[in-house]
């Protein structure tokens, strides 16, 4: 291995030590973060990991919640939120109320169905509608709501057949414009 594979060196420092929590960049050289995550929560599921950033993208929020991320701060937070993170992570409590994690796994989360004629949506239809906006992939959608894969793509197809459009990029954009993103 060589020293600039950062993800791979922080999974097997991991394995090595035993860590409580694990602070991963998402942007990293060889393995990235969230693959890296990926690797960490299979392998040691009782480690927590807080992703840092620079980057401020609801779509690597989403892949950080779906791969089992405990929070998701960016690279400007303050030192003490940032602190608040770690200890809250090794501690089992929620994620940080400054975190981006918050933000965008309220959006993910289950909302109470709104009667809406022009949403022919059931509520597990709309939640994966959601992930879909986010940018998730089907594999990452079937973890976030513990489904199968098979049961997400019936559920897309059920949901684009149902709103009228093609594909998926197209039922982001009806997601977004109906403010369910």
């Amino acid at each position: 291995m060589c020293s600039s594979d950062l993800g791979e060196e922080a999974v097997k420092v991991s394995k090595k030590t035993k860590p409580d929590v694990v602070l991963l960049d998402i942007r990293m050289a060889g393995m990235d973060g969230l693959e890296a995550l990926r690797k960490l929560r299979a392998e040691m599921p009782q480690v927590r990991c807080v992703m840092l950033s620079t980057f401020d993208n609801p779509t690597y929020v989403a892949r950080a919640v779906a791969a089992g991320a405990h929070d998701y701060m960016l690279k400007g937070c303050t030192r003490s939120e940032l602190i608040e993170s770690i200890t809250g992570a090794a501690a089992g409590k929620l994620p940080a109320r400054t975190g981006e994690m918050r933000r965008v796994a309220t959006t993910m989360a289950d909302r109470a169905p709104t009667p809406d004629p022009d949403m022919p949506l059931t509520q597990r239809e709309t939640q994966v509608l959601r992930h879909v906006a986010l940018g998730l992939s089907n594999k990452e959608i079937a973890e976030s709501l513990a489904i199968s894969v098979e049961t997400v793509k019936e559920h897309v197809q059920n949901l684009l057949r149902k709103i009228s459009v093609a594909d998926r990029t197209q039922a982001a954009v009806w997601a977004v414009r109906r403010g369910l993103v």
